[in-house]
């Protein structure tokens, strides 16, 4: 599984350091789902600031029971091609991304603190639009001031993020939930696991502060690709 992330010496958004490293698990080849665990999810910013078949009589469509229109097909996973920037119009964020990994401890590497609007996006997982978990990560704040995801926990379900790709495409991902995860009890498995369909997670820190042990929680947003423009 992958780890926990946000672990930067020296900077406030600070990390536990005993998880295992990221693996590629997450990435186009992957072939279960993540595991939806919900232990230490406290809710959405809880203490922090955080198709239709055919087939009916005399040749009709049939559709849902309900009366409803059949949902859209979803839409074909892009091609590799690394991401230059990520939108979330709904907070005003657009933020130009940069490519990270691990570090000599084999810690999952954060943008640099001192380019705190900066958003990485962790090149040993899919790219925007691929099929598989891929992972965002971005400040919440440094000693400046707020970073990119001050206020990453206000995000609420059916809101997009759009990632710009270095091919000139975008891949529009919508919100499912936003969680906020205990550190000492992260679900390794359902943020970093793989998937079946192109999903983004984007993580950031969350919960209580302490100038000794950093931020408490990191802050969560699952989304899935809806469209490409």
């Amino acid at each position: 599984m992958l780890t926990a992330v946000l672990v930067t010496v020296g900077m406030r958004c600070e990390g536990h350091r005993d998880h295992g490293a990221p693996q590629r698990a997450a990435g186009p080849r992957a072939a279960a789902t993540a595991t939806a665990g919900t232990d230490g999810a406290q809710g959405a910013e809880g203490d922090g600031p955080d198709g239709g078949g055919s087939g009916g009589v005399d040749g009709e469509r049939s559709g849902p029971r309900d009366g409803t229109a059949p949902a859209a097909p979803p839409p074909r996973p892009l091609p590799r091609s690394p991401a230059v920037s990520l939108r979330i119009p709904s907070l005003g964020i657009d933020a130009p991304v940069t490519g990270i990994g691990l570090d000599a401890d084999r810690q999952l590497q954060t943008p640099p603190v001192d380019k705190p609007k900066l958003v990485g996006w962790y090149r040993g997982g899919p790219t925007p639009g691929e099929t598989g978990t891929a992972l965002a990560v971005g400040h919440r704040d440094t000693r400046t001031g707020p970073a990119v995801f001050a206020a990453l926990g206000q995000l609420p379900p059916g809101r997009r993020i759009e990632v710009r790709r270095a091919d000139g495409r975008t891949a529009v991902y919508t919100v499912d939930k936003v969680r906020v995860f205990d550190k000492a009890r992260f679900p390794d498995k359902e943020v970093y696991g793989p998937a079946r369909r192109p999903e983004l997670h984007v993580i950031t820190c969350g919960g209580l502060y302490t100038r000794r042990t950093g931020y408490s929680s990191n802050v969560v947003v699952f989304a899935h690709l809806t469209s490409t423009k």
